[in-house]
């Protein structure tokens, strides 16, 4: 069994031998690690010395001062980050997994309605002054949150549900977002709101068979609406033509006998006008033009002189119409 007074005494000899060594090693190798670090190409390095700013490193290897008298803060500025809402993403792939958990007190939001709503969203942003990201807000990601949070109860409560949940969702991510921006201007935290996107929003989950109940009896309304409208399209127009062609034909068939009528009454006038001129002569032409109307319409003519009493016998006409008539 070794002594442990050897031991020590054979360590103790190795240290008063290399001494310089050992005490030159402590120095120098914590010093090599200390004095210099690296900064990735989409990060800004913001130097701290005794507590205060001193400069900002560019992406590379950087010299600072060692033994901590110097501290870099590393801050991604060409990098863009996102907060969640409401759900917290757990596995990030080509099937993203979410979780719901203990997150539904950011998410539950009162409406101008004064109905609840289950909004998710997320806050994509960047960071653009590392120096005011660092020092003119404390905890900035903590208050971009907070702030976050406030936009979207302050837009969301001006909104009825139904807006919230269907129509509106875009005009909502878009007013958060222009307001969240004008407060990370007026806080001057050096961050940028790239965009505002609305996950997911629903009722809270005790209503939402309801509210189910009455989006689908809202969809059947308005497909009923749509198909009376289509229905109303389709048969009023040729309704409309076919009282328009009736109309028409109405009109011209008036047109048609008012211009007979007053064509017959002209022709009268002027008949009349000639009668009055020349009686005589006119009776005898308008005899003469009814009989050649009317003679060629008769089968058997007979002409006699009014004077001749003793024709009927000698023509025999009782048996020629006793034949015509069989």
């Amino acid at each position: 069994m070794a002594d442990p007074n050897l031991d020590l005494k054979y360590y103790m000899y190795l240290f008063r031998k290399y001494k310089k060594q050992i005490i030159l090693a402590i120095i120098v190798v914590p010093l090599l690690f200390t004095s210099f670090t690296t900064v990735g190409p989409e990060e800004e390095g913001v130097v701290i010395m005794l507590g205060k700013y001193n400069r900002t490193m560019q992406p590379g290897l950087n010299f600072k001062v060692p033994y901590g008298i110097e501290k870099v803060y590393k801050i991604p500025v060409q990098r863009q980050l996102k907060l969640e809402f409401g759900f917290r993403t757990t596995q990030a792939s080509q099937r993203t997994q979410y979780s719901k958990r203990n997150y539904a007190v950011e998410s539950l939001m009162l409406t101008g309605d004064l109905n609840l709503a289950d909004v998710e969203w997320v806050v994509q942003y960047r960071i653009v002054d590392s120096y005011n990201f660092l020092f003119k807000v404390r905890k900035a990601e903590t208050t971009l949150r907070d702030m976050s949070e406030a936009a979207m109860r302050s837009i969301v409560g001006d909104r009825t549900v139904n807006e919230v949940l269907t129509v509106g969702r875009q005009e909502v991510a878009s007013a958060v977002e222009v307001q969240l921006q004008q407060m990370c201007e007026d806080y001057e935290n050096g961050i940028r709101i790239d965009q505002v996107v609305l996950q997911d929003v629903n009722p809270p989950e005790k209503v939402k068979p309801s509210f189910n109940e009455v989006n689908k009896a809202q969809q059947e309304r308005e497909r009923l609406i749509n198909e009376a409208e289509s229905n109303y399209n389709r048969i009023i127009p040729r309704a409309r033509g076919e009282a328009q062609e009736t109309v028409q034909l109405a009109e011209a068939y008036t047109l048609n006998r008012v211009n007979k009528a007053k064509g017959e009454a002209d022709r009268f006038n002027s008949l009349y006008t000639e009668y009055i001129k020349a009686a005589e002569v006119t009776k005898k032409r308008i005899y003469y033009e009814t009989m050649e109307r009317i003679l060629p319409k008769i089968n058997n003519k007979i002409v006699v002189d009014e004077k001749g009493t003793n024709v009927l016998p000698l023509l025999n006409i009782d048996q020629k119409l006793i034949k015509n008539e069989k």
